[in-house]
């Protein structure tokens, strides 16, 4: 037992990536770990993204990947248990359902003194395959399981039946991305002065980017100039542009594709908006709080957390396109509102250097549980933990 060693940390993940919010915030993690306390490794068990691999090389952090390509590719997880017999990693951290899985499993089997799941969100509704395998296998295996919301981890407990001493709730933050300077309202043909919308999402069904689109002809009655810019790619593209064809929104709803300069995209923006049908603490919405873009959202998940409703932003049901159109309309025409809300959210931003922080602090309390280094008593809590 040392108190003077670094802890060998292992991030699982299904791929790296520098675009979804998940990605992000386990690269995040892995990369700003203070390496003079931790030595972190990544694994991800799909192809990556090379720009994200050229981040971890440039930060130090190896990178192992598995290369599984499907589902039924369960033979390359043994990649994973080869990984954690060889460099005896002291904990394995895995990101999002699959790897929370695979991840309890192998690091069970494999004596890992400390596994971690962390679920970055999902609706906790229908899949009951899934609720009992988080209830049953997961959040038995673990030793702790993070939630990244209030809601989020009440569900784990109450939906899911984990054990509510294992769950704890540590939100994400605000990460921040390198500036391209690019002229999204030159791009699109909008004029400086032309009210314009912005989302960034996966255009996946979570999202529900059709009931943003039902709720743009009434944001329209009240504003004829409104643009909507959506920035990001995924499985509804194609319904998304037929949706807007059929509303004759064509020539007002552009579609951006997959970017990386999110924080130019919304800082052209008037207005950010987020329709989703649920949420755990999105990336996102740390962006849209520090470039100064006012956010209106579905009172959803961590959403309800982070955002006051008419001071750090606006928030409304969800699957309701008619209010979504009204919070929508009444910031822009109230420029003093959307200034004020503006900078109250800019002020409440989470920075990831706090975030690493708590995980590190969590680590080293595990770690210190497990018998595996002596520390120092903490005299603040990790994160709020439930029961």
């Amino acid at each position: 037992m040392s108190s003077a060693r670094r802890l060998r940390v292992l991030s699982l993940m299904d791929s790296v990536s520098v675009t979804g919010g998940a990605e992000r915030f386990g690269m995040a993690l892995a990369t700003q770990l203070p390496q003079d306390r931790f030595e972190p490794w990544l694994c991800s068990t799909r192809e990556p993204d090379p720009a994200a691999v050229r981040l971890l090389e440039d930060a130090g952090v190896p990178h192992v990947q598995l290369g599984r390509r499907a589902k039924l590719d369960v033979h390359r997880l043994g990649g994973l248990a080869r990984l954690l017999r060889r460099h005896r990693f002291d904990i394995l951290h895995a990101h999002m359902f699959g790897s929370n899985l695979w991840g309890s499993l192998i690091g069970t089997a494999c004596r890992t003194p400390v596994i971690i799941a962390h679920e970055h969100t999902w609706s906790y509704e229908g899949e009951p395959l899934r609720r009992w395998l988080d209830g049953h296998v997961i959040g038995r295996l673990a030793t702790r399981f993070v939630a990244v919301s209030a809601q989020d981890a009440e569900r784990m407990v109450s939906i899911e039946h984990i054990p509510a001493e294992k769950v704890v709730m540590i939100p994400t933050a605000f990460i921040p991305r390198p500036r391209t300077g690019i002229d999204l309202r030159g791009e699109i043909g909008i004029g400086a002065s032309t009210p314009l919308l912005a989302t960034v999402a996966v255009l996946r069904p979570q999202k529900a980017l059709s009931v943003l689109l039902d709720a743009l002809p009434r944001v329209l009655q009240a504003s004829p100039d409104a643009h909507l810019a959506i920035a990001g790619h995924g499985p509804c593209h194609a319904e998304l542009v037929s949706q807007t064809g059929r509303l004759g929104l064509a020539d007002r709803v552009h579609f951006l594709g997959r970017r990386t300069d999110v924080e130019e995209i919304l800082r052209a923006a008037d207005i950010a908006v987020m329709s989703s049908d649920y949420e755990g603490t999105p990336l996102v919405a740390f962006e849209c709080f520090a470039t100064g873009t006012p956010l209106v959202a579905t009172a959803v998940g961590g959403l309800v957390d982070m955002i006051e409703d008419g001071v750090t932003g606006r928030l409304v049901p969800r699957r309701n396109p008619e209010a979504l159109a009204d919070a929508i309309v009444g910031l822009i025409v109230d420029p003093d509102l959307r200034h004020r809300i503006a900078e109250a959210a800019r002020r409440s931003v989470v920075s990831i250097d706090t975030i690493v922080g708590r995980f590190a602090e969590l680590y080293e309390t595990l770690a210190t549980e497990r018998g595996l280094i002596v520390q120092p008593q903490r005299t603040r809590p990790l994160g709020t933990l439930i029961g």
